[in-house]
């Protein structure tokens, strides 16, 4: 990379719910989201979450602090400028072994900076144009 981007930190909930409106996707032990700004801005902002379903406060800042040591060996990589990624922590984040983590991560930031084909839409008959389920 000739223009490296800035890495930022999420801190505001908006960020975050804005972040869960993007694509997503799960591997192993780590599920990531990413929304595309559209802002045009060199940067890639950065998330980190874990629910208390993975474990007491010391299990979560455990996974969350693997977590981004992740996302900082490889986001610089991997990531796409303008965008916001959330990491957020599945059971056994803290537990997982740490190669098969960065393998976790690394495969869902690949996934994520290839562009998806739009979703087709169902077509609808005349008969199921009007009717509410």
């Amino acid at each position: 990379m000739s223009d490296p981007f800035k890495i930022e930190r999420m801190t505001s909930r908006p960020q975050f719910l804005a972040a869960a409106k993007g694509v997503s996707e799960a591997r192993g032990a780590v599920v990531v989201q990413r929304l595309d700004r559209q802002d045009g801005a060199p940067t890639v902002r950065l998330g980190f979450t874990a629910t208390r379903k993975v474990g007491n406060a010391v299990i979560r800042n455990r996974a969350k602090r693997r977590l981004r040591e992740a996302a900082r060996a490889l986001a610089p990589l991997l990531a796409v400028a303008g965008s916001d990624y959330v990491f957020i922590a599945r059971m056994g984040t803290a537990d997982r072994p740490w190669d098969r983590l960065l393998d976790d991560v690394k495969s869902a930031l690949t996934r994520l900076a290839t562009p998806r084909p739009a979703p087709k839409s169902a077509p609808t008959t005349p008969a199921t144009a009007g009717q509410d389920s």
